[in-house]
């Protein structure tokens, strides 16, 4: 099994940093919509959800050898009204701007990308085992 990790490091009481092995750093704020600098944790899994599916979708259309001029997916989450706030729904609207692509060949590599290329889809969609250790130092 592969594992993937990155550390989140808290730099004020709403702001936080997360940074992969390789050293790409993600901002990541709770702040309210008008004092926001950086994308909320629910934000980035719809972001997280939209660019996996992206990647696979792209790279399907064009080994079928269709121009992609532009490609755009937006998401939209529905979230639960207590706590914890989960997303109860999601929906994508995917757009691709192509002078030789045809709605049905698109949706289905769209269909195939978030249910069954998507990494990020699937595990959403999977029952995840959660484990944790603490410390204090």
């Amino acid at each position: 099994m592969a594992k993937r990790n990155v550390t989140v490091r808290m730099k004020a009481d709403h702001e936080y940093e997360a940074v992969n092995p390789q050293g790409n750093v993600v901002q990541i704020d709770m702040y309210d919509p008008a004092e926001k600098k950086a994308q909320s944790p629910m934000d980035m899994i719809l972001s997280a959800l939209g660019s996996c599916a992206s990647v696979d979708a792209v790279l399907m259309m064009k080994k079928k050898r269709k121009t992609v001029l532009d490609f755009i997916v937006e998401v939209e989450g529905e979230r639960n009204e207590g706590v914890p706030a989960f997303y109860t729904d999601i929906h994508m609207k995917f757009i691709l701007i192509s002078p030789d692509a045809k709605d049905e060949e698109f949706a289905k590599v769209v269909a195939l990308s978030v249910e069954k290329y998507c990494s990020v889809a699937s595990s959403l969609k999977a029952n995840i085992t959660f484990s944790s250790e603490v410390r204090t130092v």
